[in-house]
C-alpha cells in the first residue's frame, strides 16, 4: 500500500510538472541588436526608451489631405495590410504601426495612445490624423476615442474608423441576454477558446496548442465562419501574405497571438459604450464598418454599441463577413 501510495505522488508530482511546463508560453524573441531578429523597418524611439515601428504608404506627408495611423488586424503586422495599399494613392499617406503584445497591453492604461501620439509628433504629421483599426486593431481605436480627445486642450484626433471591430462578449454595459445570443451564435471551439481567454488567461497558451481539442478557427484561417460572399474574396485578401508569413509571428505564437485573446477578451479598464463624444463640435467623425454577416462579431451587438453612442455612424454591407474591406 505505501508503494502504491509513493507511486501516486511520483505520478502526481510528474503530471503536475509536465502540466506547468505545457502550460507556461516560452519567452518572446526580441527584435534589434544585440541578440535580437533584424529590425526591417523604421522605428521611433519613444521617451521611455521603448520602440515603436512603422510603415509608410501613399504619397509625402507635404502633400497628403489625409494622414491616417493604421493598426492591424488579428494574426496580422504592419507590412501586410491590404487596406492601406489597396486605397486611393492620390492624397492619403498611412502610417501602419505594429499591434506588439507588450505594447497593446497598454490599451488599459492608455498609454497606447500617448505612444501614437508620440508616432504622430516624431514623424510631423500635423496637429491632428486620422486612426483607422481593421478587426482586433479596431479594439485599440476604442482606447484611442477614450484617452486621446481628453488628454490636452486639442484633439488630436480627426476622425476615426473601426473595420469590423472585434466586441468584448463581457464589457459590462452589454445586456447579458444580447451578448449571451451573440457568443451562441460562435463556433462551439471559439466559444470555449474565448472562454479560456477571459476566465483562465493562463491557459490560453496550453489551449491552443494542445491536440485533444479545436482550438481557435482564428488561428487556422478556416473558412468555416466566413460568409460566401468572404470565401471569394480570400484569394484576394491572402495575396502577398505568403512573402511576410513569417514575420507574423516571429517574436513566437503566444507574443504574437495567444495574448492578443487575453486582453482583447479579458477584463478592461473601462467600457467602450460609456465613451464621450471625441467630437462634440462634429469637427470629426467616428464610423463602424462592418458586414452584416460577420459570425467574428453578430452585428446584433455593433447595432447595440452605436445606439448607445449615437455620434458614431454605423454602416453594413449585406453578404459580407469580416472581410468586409474588399466588399
Amino acid at each position: 500500500m505505501r508503494i502504491f501510495l509513493k507511486f501516486l505522488l511520483v505520478f502526481f508530482t510528474g503530471f503536475l510538472a509536465w502540466a506547468y511546463q505545457a502550460a507556461c508560453p516560452p519567452a518572446p524573441n526580441k527584435v534589434g541588436p544585440p541578440d535580437g531578429l533584424p529590425v526591417t523597418s523604421p522605428r521611433i524611439k519613444l521617451r521611455d526608451r521603448r520602440y515603436l515601428s512603422y510603415k509608410e504608404f501613399g504619397v509625402p506627408k507635404e502633400s497628403a489631405k489625409y494622414k491616417i495611423i493604421y493598426v492591424h488586424g488579428f494574426d496580422s503586422f504592419k507590412h501586410y495590410a491590404l487596406i492601406a495599399t489597396s486605397a486611393s494613392p492620390g492624397f492619403i499617406l498611412f502610417h501602419l504601426i505594429d499591434r506588439v503584445m507588450e505594447r497593446v497591453i497598454r490599451i488599459l492604461n492608455g498609454r497606447l495612445a500617448l505612444d501614437t501620439e508620440e508616432l504622430a509628433d516624431q514623424l510631423e504629421l500635423g496637429s491632428k490624423f486620422y486612426v483607422v483599426g481593421f478587426s482586433m486593431g479596431g479594439q485599440v481605436i476604442w482606447s484611442y476615442l477614450k484617452y486621446i480627445p481628453h488628454r490636452c486642450d486639442e484633439n488630436r484626433l480627426a476622425g476615426a474608423a473601426l473595420i469590423a471591430p472585434v466586441v468584448n462578449y463581457w464589457w459590462p454595459k452589454l445586456p447579458s441576454n444580447l451578448s449571451q445570443q451573440a457568443f451562441s451564435k460562435q463556433l462551439l471551439q471559439d466559444q470555449w477558446s474565448l472562454r479560456v481567454a477571459h476566465y483562465l488567461p493562463s491557459l490560453t497558451y496550453w489551449w491552443n496548442t494542445q491536440k485533444w481539442f479545436p482550438i481557435l478557427t482564428w488561428m487556422t484561417n478556416s473558412q468555416d465562419i466566413l460568409s460566401c460572399q468572404d470565401r471569394e474574396l480570400v484569394p484576394i485578401f491572402t495575396a502577398g501574405r505568403s512573402a511576410v508569413e513569417g514575420q507574423v509571428r516571429q517574436q513566437g505564437e503566444y507574443e504574437s497571438i495567444h495574448r492578443d485573446l487575453n486582453i482583447g477578451f479579458g477584463t478592461w479598464a473601462f467600457d467602450p459604450t460609456e465613451i464621450e463624444n471625441p467630437f462634440p463640435e462634429n469637427e470629426g467623425s467616428v464610423d463602424i464598418w462592418m458586414g452584416d454577416e460577420d459570425m467574428y462579431v453578430p452585428v446584433t451587438l455593433q447595432r447595440y454599441i452605436a445606439q448607445q453612442l449615437p455620434w458614431i455612424n454605423l454602416s453594413r454591407a449585406h453578404g459580407c463577413g469580416p472581410l468586409v474591406p474588399l466588399c
